[in-house]
């Protein structure tokens, strides 16, 4: 269904009558773009109306006075009182709409205008799932995405504050965090992995590259501790599974660890399993497959250093864009985006 808007028509509101919106997903706005927005609004004024609902608030004296309360515009709207505008063209919202309603527009908003970076956007997905119950699946109906679009999001959060803050930042991009992740467990090597990024201007296969090489000391190490068979379980599991399986053994039995990222994904591993078991039982192959992680391909020309030497805090203004260091074709942005990860390569 369509917004209804009163009247369907535009008028024009005082901007010291307009509150911001108090789900505004975006945190940050680049100063040095509003003051060029501005200058645009001095020149041509707001062509584009904002999108308020309106509020009727009780004075002092007991009378009624209105006032509206942004749900999208709100970098216009900064602009706008930049510029020295009195008032600004709005959209009046018919109806009421709850605090999940406002923060729903507020993302779909900036994200059809490509205004959230990427923390912010994963800040918006949580707070749907946590404060309003909202699964994966219906967080990705509502703006147009995959399931697995919302779940990589999400798992940004996941990262150490000064790596969120250099994506937030456009020191390092999106595709650089998938990498990092892969680290998760192993902070140390994460960290130096990050510095590295930093420094040397790695680009995303790079940094995959690096990544991967890790990984696979990682398991070179584990392999003199357990017996090739144990191993070639391990990887036969987390294949049938497209995630993360680890297999303990000890002196009476052992323990079998498989990863997951949410309800969500452990529902979907459980339907998996079921569905492999009842397809065994059968004879039969299941209708739906478990799809594995697929690795990068390439190998690593070097290994991170112990230590990397420096400081990660490089300014942004001696560096190329991040974006310029994402060597990623459209086609595998699309894929790295759209296939949920579980926090490793498959080796």
């Amino acid at each position: 269904m369509p917004p209804q808007f009163y009247n369907n028509a535009i008028f024009w509101v005082e901007v010291d009558k307009i509150r911001p919106n108090p789900f505004q997903p975006r945190r940050e706005f680049d100063q040095q773009k509003l003051e060029d927005l501005s200058r645009s609004i001095r020149q041509y004024g707001v062509i584009q109306p904002l999108t308020v609902s309106r509020i009727e608030v009780e004075r002092d004296d007991g009378g009624m006075s209105t006032e509206y309360e942004l749900i999208a515009g709100e970098r216009r709207l900064r602009a706008a009182r930049l510029a020295g505008i009195k008032e600004v063209p709005v959209l009046i919202r018919a109806g009421h709409d709850d605090d999940k309603t406002k923060l729903e527009l507020a993302i779909i908003e900036n994200l059809q205008r490509e205004d959230l970076n990427p923390i912010d956007r994963a800040l918006a997905f949580d707070q749907l799932v946590k404060q309003f119950n909202f699964k994966h699946t219906e967080v990705a109906e509502k703006i147009g995405k995959s399931r697995e679009y919302v779940s990589n999001s999400i798992r940004l959060l996941m990262l150490p504050e000064p790596i969120q803050q250099a994506v937030r930042d456009g020191k390092i991009s999106e595709g650089h965090t998938r990498p990092l992740l892969m680290l998760i467990d192993r902070p140390q090597e994460q960290d130096t992995l990050f510095r590295e990024i930093m420094l040397k201007r790695l680009t995303v296969r790079d940094t995959e590259a690096i990544a991967r090489r890790i990984a696979t000391d990682r398991v070179r190490k584990k392999e003199y501790l357990f017996s090739p068979e144990i191993l070639q379980m391990e990887r036969d599991l987390s294949e049938a599974l497209g995630t993360r399986v680890a297999i303990e053994p000890k002196e009476h039995g052992g323990k079998l660890s498989i990863d997951y990222m949410s309800e969500e994904d452990l529902r979907a591993l459980l339907h998996g399993l079921a569905e492999k078991m009842a397809a065994r039982a059968s004879n039969v192959q299941p209708a739906v497959e478990v799809e594995p992680t697929q690795a990068p391909a390439g190998a690593p020309a070097e290994a991170v250093a112990p230590e990397a030497q420096g400081s990660a805090d490089v300014p942004v203004s001696d560096v190329l864009p991040a974006q310029q260091l994402d060597d990623r074709s459209a086609e595998e942005k699309y894929q790295d985006e759209n296939t949920f990860d579980p926090g490793s390569f498959s080796l």
